[in-house]
Order: C-alpha cells, then structure tokens, then sequence
C-alpha cells in the first residue's frame, strides 16, 4: 500500500485516516476543498514520514475529478479512500434541487467517478474503501437526502466489490455511527457530542481491513460507541 488518494482529508474521519495510514515510503493524495487545511494535513502526514500530495478540489465538480485523476498520473494506485460526504439536514419539503443533485454528487457520483477512472491502474491486492454511515441502513427524520445517498453508495459498493473479486481488489466499506466531526457544527439540533464516536476510532477500522493480507476480505466493519447510537 504505497499510493493512497483519501478524499474529504482536511478534517475529521479523512485527516484522522491520513495520519493513521501515514507510514515511511508511503504518498498520500489527500483531497479536499479548504487547501489551507489539507497543507497542515500534509505537514502532519509528512512529519511521520509519508510524503503527501495537496488535492485541492470539489468533488461536485465532474471536471475537477479528472483534473485530480490526471494529478495522481498514471501509475498504479494501491488505495482509494471514498471518505468525503456532504450532509444537508432539512425537512423533505425544504430541500432544494440544487442541495439534492450536490448530494448526490458528492456522495454518490464522485466515489464512482473515481472508482471507475482508477480502476486501470489498480493490480491484484488494492483496495477501495467507501464510507457509509449508520445512515445506510436506518432513516432519521430530516435526513432523508443524506441517507438516500449513502444506501446508494452501499449498494454500489456492494456490486462492485462482486465485479471486482476476479481481479483480487477488495471492495471494503466501513459504517461508524455518528461520529464527533465538524459535519456537526453546520446542523441544527442539541446532540450529545461526547457520545459519539472519535474519528481516530474509524481510522483504527479502516486501518485494520487495509491491514489483511490481499487474500482476505473485511467487506463490511460496523462501528459503534458502546454507549449507544443517537
């Protein structure tokens, strides 16, 4: 595992994978839209001996996913980290369909996008991570675009990790509950932080199926705080 392109790395679930995945004579592309973040990601991916490269980018937009495909170039890509979501919290009837299409951009589109476009220079033994959430298997009131996305890119992961089984690339997905992010300081309501999850517990995950010899496959981690869900 040389070469890993994690999206959404400049905070939270992303920055925590970058730093856990950062080992000597790794690279890591860490992409994001708040370049001034993912430099001190780097910085801090750098100084535990990886080297990173900054993928400034809006995974909204299709033509700025082909511009990082071409940034990570042509050799081969160990892993993809599909980590970077987009939450928009509102009653059904309020959401737009400028928030609902974003959605499913970034949380559907993009992953596939770039499934597809580093699929050509993946071998024997790589591996894509996709990053659900409880939201991909239970509904909550005034969640209903994000969880429409993330039961869509549950049952992506799962034909795809069927499609590419001949070939000896795993297809993981790692579902956390919900976790102590900064998603959080941008909804409304009075939920009990201290309850949920850290992000480094979802990077000790993500970390240990990557950590399987390429025979064996981890499809799917379900992680929880034992205190229970909110």
């Amino acid at each position: 595992m040389n070469r890993i392109l994690i999206t959404g790395a400049s905070r939270g679930i992303g920055r925590a994978t970058a730093n856990k995945l950062a080992d000597k004579g790794r690279t890591l592309f860490l992409q994001g839209r708040d370049e001034a973040a993912l430099k001190r990601v780097a910085e801090e991916v750098e100084r535990r001996g990886a080297s990173a490269t900054v993928l400034a980018a809006d995974l909204s937009d299709t033509r700025a996913i082909e511009r990082m495909v071409d940034s990570v170039g042509e050799e081969s890509v160990d892993v993809l980290i599909n980590n970077a979501g987009l939450a928009i919290v509102k009653p059904v009837d309020q959401i737009t369909i400028e928030e609902w299409q974003e959605s499913l951009a970034v949380n559907v589109t993009a992953p596939f996008l770039l499934s597809q476009r580093l699929l050509s220079n993946m071998s024997e033994g790589a591996a894509i991570v996709n990053l659900l959430s409880i939201a991909a298997s239970n509904g909550f009131p005034t969640w209903s675009s994000y969880c429409a996305t993330k039961f869509a890119l549950d049952g992506f992961s799962r034909a795809l990790r069927e499609e590419l089984r001949s070939r000896g690339i795993r297809v993981i997905t790692v579902s956390p509950s919900a976790t102590n992010t900064e998603l959080w300081d941008s909804v409304s309501g009075d939920f009990a932080r201290e309850r949920m999850l850290d992000p480094g517990e979802v990077a000790e995950a993500i970390a240990f199926a990557l950590s399987r010899p390429s025979s064996v496959l981890v499809d799917t981690i379900n992680v929880g705080n034992i205190a229970g869900t909110l």
